[in-house]
């Protein structure tokens, strides 16, 4: 496994290419401040690096500058070891320093952001997916043209957002997240008995059309719609930024050609 992580870290290094932050703007990561599920057996609620890491580096090496917010601010802890870009990242682009140091919701004003990403790890379910003021800068910088991005868990952090019409974020898009077919085999949750929801449901309450195993060929497929990017598991997680970063060039290069020209005449 340690192998695949590295040979993974490598290739991701050589994924950055050289486009850039047109507007200046920034992407917001957002996380959790749990350590554990509240349990008597503290059950492990971090954010997961490996889900994280990798799309931070694939945003900074394309010139975006991020910044992590979290319900409370301050530190926002991690599972698993620093392998591959994980390590790399740290090291070399400051990923603990943004991470230990997330900003508060008021802290935070959704015109600076062109989207937000948020990874897995169980936390995002118990402190974020109930936050009111996350859900509502998450709605704003979606209505502002934004992109958001999830891996994993990730999702389930924002399928409660309601946008201005009243509607879901979610409310008849394809969306990826945590399977309801895995978490019942895993002990992570007591098989999702710890859990105020399972993310596959919760996507499917608020009108999402979700991905699970068994309507999608590949389990590490990532999915677009309506700008929401967002995959079931960690190992796509740093294309789903990527794909994310092509949507927003996408729609920077958009605005360009409906800008009107200096010589345009007036009518």
């Amino acid at each position: 496994m340690k192998n695949v992580v590295l040979a993974l870290g490598i290739i991701f290094i050589g994924f950055a290419l050289p486009a850039q932050a047109g507007d200046g703007k920034k992407i917001l990561i957002i996380a959790s401040n749990l350590e554990d599920m509240g349990d008597s057996d503290k059950h492990d609620a971090r954010n997961n690096l490996w889900e994280y890491a990798p799309p931070y580096h694939i945003f900074i090496s394309h010139g975006y500058a991020v910044d992590f917010a979290s319900p409370a601010g301050g530190v926002v802890p991690f599972m698993m070891d620093p392998l591959g870009i994980s390590s790399y990242t740290i090291k070399y682009e400051g990923f603990l320093d943004r991470a230990s140091s997330s900003l508060n919701p008021s802290q935070v004003n959704p015109e600076d952001y062109a989207a937000v990403f948020i990874g897995g790890g169980y936390g995002t379910l118990f402190d974020v997916a109930s936050n009111q003021k996350l859900l509502d800068i998450m709605a704003k910088i979606y209505e502002g043209g934004g992109v958001i991005g999830s891996s994993g868990h990730g999702a389930g952090a924002f399928a409660n957002v309601k946008l201005k019409n009243g509607k879901f974020l979610v409310q008849g898009k394809r969306v990826a997240g945590f399977p309801n077919s895995t978490e019942v085999e895993k002990s992570w949750a007591k098989q999702g008995t710890l859990l105020s929801f399972l993310v596959e449901d919760q996507l499917r309450k608020n009108g999402a059309l979700a991905i699970n195993k068994d309507n999608v060929a590949d389990k590490h497929e990532v999915i677009i719609d309506a700008r929401i990017v967002s995959t079931m598991f960690l190992p796509p997680a740093a294309l789903v930024a990527k794909e994310m970063l092509i949507l927003l060039e996408q729609g920077e290069k958009l605005n360009k050609s409906v800008q009107p020209t200096a010589n345009a005449s007036a009518d």
